[in-house]
């Protein structure tokens, strides 16, 4: 196959801090909810049965599922939690598609039978991903023995325990209640959902502000009084710029101003629920940002390469790309101090393909 590249290279420093488009497994930083003991799952395992039934009676739903006695009396009076499995097929009963509601998680669970404890341990297998069993056990409450009998399948876990994994292990339980109910219908919900969606509508409105977050969580900001103009010139964008996301960070209560400047809490603005148009305006405005950077000499790394290649060596140059997207997340969460606000662009994409 032949080939032909360039590459400019100008000296630059790693980065400390990244504006997360994605969630990773057990990071505390990207959390929705404040803290996990705020939450009654049980409270929330009872309520999400209660808006699932809607208007029927609590007889009726239970012959749709298939028992005798009242088993949804029982669910949503607290006298006994249902299985998680139990969850998904009053989705199904009701008529929702169980596994709609994980549509904007990062897993695929097409022809998972989340209606029975198969398909539940399939689904924890999903959550987990590679997240040890000792450190998912310390964060749900559960011992190493009991989950490890739901992740192999010797026993499924009862919703409320469900409900904990799904938060423990994406952060994005509110999302998931609202895949399947009204949020506004759940009183544990309704309130979280309303910041976590005050929240991201500013990363579409403000794309700047992910960059200024960052910027607050820098030494060099951190050691002098606020200055929107220091801000600008850092930033290479204009003052009004800085300003508006700076207003609308703090409207949201995403940074806070304290004793002369902002404090961002390592803040992030979360846009994994982003609609294609959504991220496809934010991928154009930082492509049309390293443009910029590039035609004013900006210090930096601006490579292209334009080759030939097979169909299956092309599949693997995506996985690569995945891969590497996946690496600088991990080593930039773990990465610290925070000293220097970094733009990763990573583009692969086809000419033209075979005839």
């Amino acid at each position: 196959m032949s080939s032909g590249y360039a590459s400019v290279r100008t000296p630059t420093t790693p980065p400390s801090r990244l504006n997360a488009t994605y969630r990773l497994p057990l990071c505390p930083r990207m959390c929705t909810i404040d803290d996990m003991d705020d939450l009654d799952l049980d409270a929330l395992s009872r309520d999400l049965v209660r808006a699932l039934r809607g208007e029927r009676s609590q007889t009726a739903l239970s012959r749709r599922l298939g028992y005798t006695s009242n088993a949804v009396h029982n669910w949503e009076s607290g006298r006994r939690a249902p299985a998680a499995y139990e969850l998904f097929r009053i989705i199904e009963r009701t008529g929702g598609d169980p596994v709609a509601a994980f549509a904007r998680f990062p897993f695929d669970l097409d022809g998972a039978a989340l209606t029975t404890p198969e398909g539940i341990t399939t689904l924890l297998s999903m959550l987990r991903g590679s997240t040890r069993v000792g450190d998912l056990a310390a964060r749900c409450g559960a011992s190493r023995f009991t989950v490890s009998r739901w992740l192999s399948g010797r026993t499924s876990p009862r919703l409320p325990q469900l409900l904990a994994l799904i938060e423990v292990c994406t952060l994005r339980l509110v999302d998931f209640v609202a895949a399947i109910v009204d949020p506004a219908s759940i009183p544990q919900i309704a309130g979280p959902w309303r910041e976590l969606q005050a929240r991201r509508n500013v990363a579409f409105s403000h794309p700047w502000s992910q960059a200024l977050l960052r910027v607050f969580e820098t030494r060099a900001y951190r050691r002098r009084p606020h200055s929107d103009r220091w801000l600008a010139d850092r930033l290479g964008v204009p003052v009004p710029e800085v300003v508006a996301a700076r207003d609308v960070l703090a409207e949201v209560g995403l940074v806070r101003f304290e004793r002369g400047r902002y404090v961002a809490d390592e803040a992030v603005l979360d846009t994994t629920v982003a609609t294609p148009e959504e991220r496809k305006k934010l991928k154009l405005h930082w492509a049309d940002a390293g443009r910029r950077a590039l035609e004013e000499g900006r210090e930096g790394l601006f490579s292209w390469a334009v080759f030939t290649l097979s169909e299956e060596d092309y599949r693997t140059l995506q996985q690569l790309h995945v891969a590497y997207m996946q690496r600088l997340y991990r080593l930039v969460g773990a990465s610290a101090p925070a000293e220097v606000v970094a733009l990763a662009n990573v583009q692969l994409f086809a000419l033209s393909g075979a005839d």
